[in-house]
């Protein structure tokens, strides 16, 4: 126990105490030769801490003790010197009190007096014996008695009088017990712990410091083994230490329990057979909020919860049973606010030697923190971190539960809905990721403030979420709730004062088609959503047979497009272009074709697409590029022209993003040896209108490449008729869906009339695609469309077709009078007469068409006609 005096330290002399001994500290650090700080003494700090303060040598038939940790500091005064003592006592000190549960100034205070009393005791040494390493590795053994029993004395003194025994623990002893006796005892035990350091220090002189660190850990570690096995001997067969101490009879015993109960950091507690507590530490008091008194007032039942009470009493009948010698659960108790507190609840059997009599001994230690910490890693896995609704984990679980319902029951109906967010890649990259992720929780809310309660949604990734509807009447329910959603989903969302739309795309599957398997359902609601997204978007579709074998095909398809490039199954078709006025050839569209070695020649239409989703769309670009002008690059060396004859490229928007599309076109024209007039790419209108800046400056680079450059599809995207003037376009391609309807809506008529004007205002020619009848192609000559393409002048068609073509229009004798005509204002102009060729006069006739017997090209005078006269005002 605490003298008066040791009670009477105040907190100024505790810091004052805690100040010096740092100061202590600070300076023999500073002093500690660098050379010291080796391995050996690195081994020989973590040997101190590891098991010094867990290591107590006793003295036989004595009170008293030392723990290792004084040894150790004894022994490193022989090795290491003052200021490696000084050093090692800090940190195993300290290290100690923390082992001892000491708390707050108790550990400072029980630290700092004990670096002191080593320094003390390491300068006293060295005043009396100087270097004491020099003295441990000398044949002086008198001098070396005098010293260890100096150093014993030296400790003894000053822990005596100024370390108190009740924080430290440094020489126990009973209450009563005198002071001559334990001083005696005391000096003792120091002088056993400075004997064994003298000694080991001589074994480090003999052998070295290596092997001797070696023998000592042996030593420890044989001790530590044996321990318990000695223990083992004279004590109860109990496995649980504290039950062991608890039944000695000896009045050291006792204290040394009542001690370790009292001042133990986790609960504990006695408790009758009946579940009266008997006896409470104080620990436990705080850990239930309850005060002493209240707790030995009730039983341990009353404050268990309710929902661990069984598991509880089941354990205490194992026990009093015999059937186990203890028993461990994690358990809930009731804190005197209410709320429950998880513990560790560690309960075993002792008995009374006097009387017989038996009780049970708690170990309660809180683990609350750690509960919370899994309940919250628990949620996290199972839970999306952005909205907090479900992940696809435990959605999957849900749905299925839902479906081993379904299979046990027949009136059993529910229903996944697949949603997609339309657009929200635009809204990510216009207003910012973080408005994106506000959407994101806002349809989370919205989701979850508008389904009946018991469905279930949640959030799989990206901008995609699921509901499982369970209890439905049946197709017609799920339809109504997709369509409440959709509207639900159409009003505004307002983020950082900015409404934001958007609306999402359903695909609905129905536990009704029959499903085995959880993730079947899941992937035909997700097939049933893209078909809604092909469709428009903004909608929602309910998933049927059909769909699946579409998802199928699909996928087989993209597996094919992989192969047929490696493979080589992809050929190029050849679409005439066709002046309108005289039926000359002017030039070819290369036309990408599959021919399938299984399912034969497969639809663009089918193909392209998948293969712009898959990325592959590049590599067919390249190489239709690169073979298409290889073809031209022959033909026009078998029939050179001036103008060349030309071939047009189509280019995809992924193809038009590469950022060396440039070096890919120039590669191209270098390799192939084309004349660049003869190549023309023809990219889309929404391409050209996605980034201004830069479309326009690729545009003027591949013009410096001396190639032609074509707008496809012209009128069906959203372009600004005030950017065309900047772009270095030649052509402009009507598109077919205004040349079919021309006929018979003036509107498109008008719009196909604009679209030539707008060409000849901007120096560009105009290609009208999709011509298939002989009306079609009179009003376009009467628009003074210049161009056109389609079936009614030729299907696409083979390499060796397109050159038969070529070789008629070509097989032509030409006549050419130099002499000047005048028209009727008496102007001169030369004008060239050519006879039609074969392939020429035969496209004609085919078509039905009158023509001159004569064709004349104007060279200087557009007023001049066909047959050289002038035209007629």
């Amino acid at each position: 126990m605490e003298t008066t005096a040791q009670q009477s330290f105040s907190k100024s002399l505790v810091w004052l105490v805690v100040g010096f001994a740092v100061g202590l500290f600070s300076l023999s650090l500073y002093a500690l030769p660098a050379a010291q700080l080796n391995i050996t003494f690195l081994l020989f700090i973590l040997l101190t801490v590891g098991v010094g303060s867990r290591l107590l040598i006793e003295i036989p038939q004595a009170s008293a003790y030392v723990s290792a940790s004084d040894a150790f500091v004894f022994l490193a005064l022989f090795l290491f010197d003052a200021e490696g003592a000084i050093f090692l006592a800090a940190v195993a000190f300290l290290c100690a009190s923390f082992y001892g549960h000491r708390q707050g100034t108790r550990r400072l205070l029980y630290t700092s007096l004990l670096v002191v009393s080593v320094t003390l005791t390491a300068w006293t040494l060295r005043l009396c014996f100087g270097s004491m390493v020099e003295l441990a590795r000398s044949d002086r053994t008198l001098p070396l008695v005098v010293a260890i029993c100096i150093m014993a004395l030296v400790q003894t003194v000053f822990v005596s009088l100024f370390v108190p025994r009740s924080a430290t623990q440094f020489a126990s002893g009973s209450e009563g017990r005198k002071p001559v006796s334990h001083f005696f005892w005391t000096f003792t035990a120091y002088l056993v712990g400075a004997s064994a350091a003298g000694l080991l220090a001589k074994l480090v002189g003999r052998v070295g410091d290596g092997p001797s660190i070696a023998v000592i850990s042996l030593l420890v570690l044989a001790y530590l083994i044996a321990s318990p096995f000695r223990k083992g001997a004279s004590t109860s067969s109990s496995s649980n230490a504290l039950t062991r101490v608890a039944v000695l009879p000896s009045t050291r015993s006792e204290e040394r329990f009542r001690s370790a109960f009292d001042y133990a950091a986790i609960g504990m507690a006695l408790v009758s057979k009946k579940g009266r507590w008997l006896q409470v530490n104080h620990s436990l008091c705080q850990l239930l909020g309850y005060s002493e008194r209240e707790l030995l007032a009730t039983d341990f039942q009353a404050i268990t919860h309710p929902e661990d009470r069984d598991n509880a009493m089941a354990s205490i009948k194992e026990l009093l049973k015999g059937n186990t010698p203890s028993q461990q659960m994690e358990k809930r108790y009731l804190h005197k606010e209410g709320h429950p507190v998880w513990v560790l609840w560690s309960a075993s059997l002792a008995h009374e030697e006097q009387n017989g009599s038996a009780h049970l001994i708690f170990q309660i230690q809180d683990i609350t923190d750690r509960k919370r910490a899994e309940q919250r890693l628990l949620h996290d896995v199972f839970h999306d971190a952005l909205t907090g609704l479900p992940n696809r984990a435990l959605f999957m679980d849900h749905l299925k539960l839902a479906a081993a319902r379904a299979q046990r029951r027949d009136d059993q109906v529910f229903a996944v809905l697949f949603l997609d967010l339309d657009r929200f890649k635009i809204i990510n990259d216009s207003l910012g990721h973080i408005v994106g992720d506000q959407l994101l929780v806002g349809i989370a809310r919205r989701l979850e403030q508008h389904l009946r309660p018991g469905d279930t949604v949640a959030r799989i990734g990206g901008d995609e979420f699921t509901i499982l509807l369970e209890d439905l009447k049946g197709e017609d329910e799920a339809i109504q709730i997709a369509d409440r959603i959709q509207k639900e989903l159409s009003v505004p969302f307002s983020i950082n004062k900015r409404e934001v739309f958007t609306t999402v795309s359903i695909g609905i599957a129905l536990s009704s088609t029959g499903y085995a398997n959880a993730e079947d359902i899941l992937r035909d609601a997700d097939t049933a959503m893209y078909r809604a997204k092909s469709q428009g978007k903004a909608r929602h579709v309910v998933f049927d047979k059909e769909m699946h074998a579409h998802a199928i095909d699909l996928l087989q398809l993209e597996t094919d497009i992989r192969r047929a490039i490696g493979y080589q199954e992809f050929d190029i078709a050849y679409q005439p272009i066709v002046a309108l006025d005289d039926f000359k050839l002017k030039g070819f569209e290369a036309l990408v074709r599959w021919r399938h070695p299984l399912r034969g020649l497969i639809s663009p239409a089918n193909f392209i697409p998948v293969a712009e989703e898959m990325g592959l769309i590049i590599k067919i670009d390249q190489w239709v590029l690169r073979k298409a002008c290889i073809q031209m690059r022959q033909w026009q060396e078998l029939f050179p022209s001036d103008p060349p004859l030309s071939i047009s490229v189509n280019l995809s928007g992924k193809a038009f993003a590469q950022p060396d599309l440039i070096e890919q076109v120039k590669s191209v024209l270098e390799d192939t040896g084309i004349d660049p007039r003869g190549l023309k790419l023809e990219i889309t209108e929404s391409v050209v209108m996605e980034n201004i800046e830069t479309t326009t400056a690729l545009l003027w680079k591949l013009r410096e490449l001396g190639i032609r450059l074509s707008i496809d599809d012209f009128g069906t995207g959203y372009s600004s008729l005030s950017y065309l003037h900047r772009f270095p376009i030649d052509t402009l391609k009507i598109d077919r869906s205004f040349i079919s309807r021309m006929i018979d809506n003036n509107e498109n008529k008008e719009i196909v009339r604009t679209i030539v004007m707008l060409a000849k205002n901007l120096g560009m020619d105009v290609v009208a695609e999709g011509v298939e009848t002989k009306e079609q192609l009179e009003h376009l000559r009467r628009l003074e469309c210049e161009n056109g393409q389609g079936y009614l002048f030729s299907k696409p068609m083979v390499m060796k077709a397109a050159e038969k073509i070529i070789s008629d229009t070509y097989a032509t004798k030409t006549a050419a009078s130099t002499k000047p005509k005048e028209n009727g204002s008496g102007q001169k102009r030369y004008v060239v007469y050519s006879k039609p060729g074969k392939g020429e006069s035969g496209l004609a006739k085919s078509l039905g068409l009158s023509r001159p017997t004569s064709r004349s090209v104007m060279l200087y005078n557009p007023a001049v006609g066909e047959n050289g006269k002038p035209k007629s005002k």
